[in-house]
C-alpha cells in the first residue's frame, strides 16, 4: 500500500511512539526496489523507498529527465505497492537528495501530481514525503525553499509532508539551528514538517575515521524540534552505512523514526553482480548452450536478489520494523 502524505505523518507518530525506525533505502534500480519490497514482506514491516536525482536523471529511470524519471519511478511503485503481492506493506515514496537549480521545479511537478493513466482513468501520482538536499543552501534559502514548496502545495489543495535537513555531514548540529530552522517553517506553513534531520555526528558514505555518533544529539534535537512544532517530531538519520547496530540501536531510543541507507545497499548489490559475472564468465562466451539465460538480465538480478534481500531483513529487523504492519493498517483502513 502507498501511503500518501497524512499516513506517512501516522507512521512516523507510531514510530516514535512505539520506539522503532522505517528503513530508508535509496533504491537504485527497479530491481532494487522490488528487492526492498521482498524484505519488507518478509518481515512484515513497512518500507521507505527513496529516490534520489541521480537516480531520477539514470538510464533506469529518467534518462536525462528528472521529471519522466520521477513519473516513471512513482508509476512502477505504485503498480507494484498497490498489487496483491504487495498491497499489505505499507509502503512510503519519499525524495532524496534533490537540489540543484532544478529542485524547485522536480518536487513542485511531485506535489501537483504526476498523471498516469491506468485501468482507463486519469491517477495524478505523488510522493508520500519530501526532502531537498540544503548542503549547499545558507538557512535563509533552506527555509525560502520549503516555504515555497508549501506554497505550492497549498495553491494545489494537497497536504504535505516535509523533513527538513541541516548540517547533515558537518558533525553535530547546535540545537538553536533547529530553532532558525524549524520555527518560521512551522510558524507559516503549521503541520507540514513530520521530520527533522540535523548532523548527529554521522556523514554520508563511508569513513576511515570512524563514526562520533551522538544518541544525547539525537534526544536533544527530537525534544527540541517537537517543541517547537507542539506535536511529536521524529528525527530521520543521515550517514548510517558502517554506523554500529547499538548505536542505532540507542538512536531509535532517542527518537530515530527513519534510518537512510544507501552507500552500504550500493556496495551489496555491486559486489554481488561483480561475484556474478566472475563466477559465470564461462557461460558467458557466446557459444555456450546457456549463453542467453546468463547474458539476461534477470540472471544477474536473481542472483544479487538472493544476497541482497537476507540483508535487507537483517537492517529491518535491527531497526525494530518486523511486525508493524497490521496494527498500522488496520489504524489507516478503519
Amino acid at each position: 500500500m502507498l501511503l500518501n502524505a497524512l499516513q506517512a505523518r501516522r507512521l512516523f507518530t507510531l514510530a516514535l511512539d512505539q520506539k522503532f525506525a522505517i528503513l530508508a533505502v535509496n533504491a537504485d534500480s527497479p530491481s532494487a526496489v522490488v528487492d526492498c519490497l521482498e524484505a519488507a514482506l518478509i518481515c512484515r514491516a513497512p518500507i521507505i523507498i527513496e529516490t534520489s536525482l541521480w537516480q531520477l536523471k539514470g538510464r533506469s529511470f529518467g534518462v536525462g529527465d528528472a521529471r519522466l524519471g520521477l513519473a516513471r519511478y512513482i508509476a512502477d511503485l505504485t503498480l507494484l505497492a498497490e498489487s496483491p503481492r504487495f498491497r499489505n506493506i505499507p509502503v512510503i515514496l519519499h525524495t532524496d537528495h534533490i537540489k540543484g537549480p532544478e529542485t524547485f521545479e522536480i518536487l513542485s511537478a511531485a506535489i501537483r501530481g504526476l498523471p498516469l493513466v491506468f485501468g482507463g482513468r486519469e491517477m495524478l501520482l505523488r510522493p508520500g514525503t519530501l526532502s531537498l538536499d540544503s548542503s549547499e543552501m545558507s538557512e535563509d534559502e533552506n527555509i525560502a525553499m520549503i516555504g515555497a514548496i508549501c506554497r505550492v502545495a497549498g495553491e494545489c489543495g494537497e497536504p504535505v509532508t516535509l523533513e527538513m535537513e541541516a548540517g547533515v555531514d558537518n558533525g553535530v548540529t547546535d540545537v538553536k539551528v533547529a530553532e532558525r530552522l524549524i520555527q518560521p517553517v512551522e510558524r507559516l506553513y503549521p503541520e507540514s514538517l513530520a521530520l527533522w534531520a540535523p548532523g548527529v555526528g554521522t556523514q554520508h558514505g563511508f569513513s576511515d575515521k570512524g563514526y562520533p555518533f551522538s544518541s544525547e544529539a539525537v534526544r536533544q534535537h527530537r525534544e527540541a524540534a517537537s517543541q517547537i512544532c507542539g506535536r511529536p517530531i521524529g528525527i530521520a538519520l543521515h550517514g548510517s552505512s558502517g554506523l554500529a547496530a547499538s548505536d542505532l540501536i540507542e538512536g531509535i531510543a532517542a527518537g530515530i523514526v527513519k534510518v537512510n541507507w544507501s552507500s552500504e545497499s550500493l556496495l551489496i548489490r555491486s559486489q554481488a553482480a561483480r561475484e556474478y559475472y566472475s563466477s559465470h564468465s564461462a557461460l558467458l562466451e557466446k557459444t555456450h548452450k546457456d549463453f542467453k539465460t546468463t547474458a539476461m538480465d534477470n540472471g544477474v538480478q536473481t542472483f544479487v536478489s538472493t544476497r541482497y534481500i537476507p540483508r535487507v531483513t537483517e537492517r529491518i529487523r535491527l531497526l525494530g520494523g518486523e511486525d508493524r504492519c497490521l496494527g498500522f493498517l488496520q489504524s489507516v483502513r478503519s
